[in-house]
């Protein structure tokens, strides 16, 4: 799919990966539509860009209705999804409290599911569009210490599979980007989680939110279904579906470890 004059609707468009998307859709001649609680980095984008800024939060039902009338409104709709938005902290089961998984829940699973359904019969009877999902290396292979945060991004992939299979032969294509470790604020705003990524995982390189924008956009416009980077992680996706118990044994054992209690 061309994403050159293309509207593209892109959820946690503030800032990190959501931001650079925006930044990439624009250089690629496509229009973003930016969506973000936060309203003056997204104001500020949205002057940089020439683009439309759309304030809401996505994990509030009632917010993604009144953003679909706001859109609809002004002649905005999206050619493309990119169900962005993200959270969570790495907590031990024990150290996780019922919001903290309403919240890790919320966003990214269920933004993702209505963002996409307020919009998706309008693709559906266009017979065209483009749904992109941006997951996490542990919808893949989960690590001690996270299990809240494991547990949403299956969820994630979870939709993104069957939403591939449901719209097969309707014209509207799906693709779930998963990148590894990303330079970005997301650490900043979870203090205590970057201590927790296992150890094996220093073997991947850092990506930067420019180049998983990049690879974002490239997937949309080759139809691509998956994109996994960097490349190393293409190898431990592999391992993770072909040799579970070691990969599993392997991430506990360089992964973060409970204190003991006295």
């Amino acid at each position: 799919m061309n994403l050159r004059g293309a509207t593209v609707l892109i959820t946690g468009a503030s800032s990190g990966i959501g931001a650079a998307t925006a930044r990439e859709v624009h250089n690629r001649g496509g229009r973003a539509l930016l969506v973000a609680r936060r309203k003056e980095p997204l104001a500020a984008l949205a002057a940089e860009l020439g683009a439309v800024a759309y304030p809401c939060d996505a994990s509030d039902p009632a917010a993604v209705a009144d953003l679909a009338e706001r859109v609809r409104a002004d002649g905005n709709e999206p050619d493309v999804i990119v169900n962005n938005a993200g959270a969570g902290r790495f907590l031990f089961l024990e150290e996780t409290s019922a919001s903290d998984l309403a919240e890790m829940t919320a966003v990214p699973y269920f933004a993702a599911f209505r963002i996409t359904r307020a919009f998706i019969e309008n693709m559906l009877e266009r017979r065209s569009g483009w749904i992109v999902n941006v997951n996490s290396p542990a919808s893949r292979a989960v690590w001690p210490g996270a299990i809240a945060y494991s547990g949403a991004r299956w969820a994630l992939r979870g939709f993104d599979t069957a939403l591939g299979v449901e719209l097969r032969g309707t014209g509207i294509g799906v693709t779930e980007v998963i990148p590894g470790k990303v330079r970005s604020d997301y650490f900043v705003h979870n203090p205590g989680s970057e201590e927790r990524v296992p150890k094996i995982s220093r073997l991947i390189r850092t990506l930067s939110c420019e180049e998983v924008a990049a690879a974002l956009c490239s997937g949309v416009e080759r139809e691509r279904r998956r994109v996994l980077i960097p490349r190393m992680l293409r190898l431990i996706d592999a391992q993770a579906r072909f040799l579970p118990g070691p990969t599993e044994w392997l991430l506990w054992r360089t992964g973060a470890k409970r204190k003991r209690r006295t």
